[in-house]
């Protein structure tokens, strides 16, 4: 198993917003459904004890599977630090 770490910054004020975002995920929904990557596992999101990103660990089969979750995918967009979180 493989696991990528992905870092992501939240601005402050939006940590519940994006937590949110994780929580009530509906992937059948998704324009990126995570279960349709090949070798998937699970992704994790860890909170943050101090100011500092949050960390998502998707876990894969294989380590080229992996970095499909992330590339090219809803996960480079989002509410970052600095900028608002989508009022959608």
């Amino acid at each position: 198993m493989f696991v990528i770490c992905n870092r992501i910054p939240v601005a402050k004020g939006h940590e519940a917003e994006f937590e949110k975002l994780f929580l009530d995920r509906d992937d059948s929904k998704s324009q990126h459904p995570l279960k349709s990557f090949p070798g998937f596992i699970r992704n994790d999101i860890l909170r943050p004890t101090k100011e500092e990103p949050y960390v998502a660990n998707a876990r894969s089969v294989h380590l080229a599977d992996g970095r499909q979750v992330f590339a090219g995918s809803s996960f480079d967009t989002g509410p970052t630090a600095g900028e608002p979180a989508p009022a959608d």
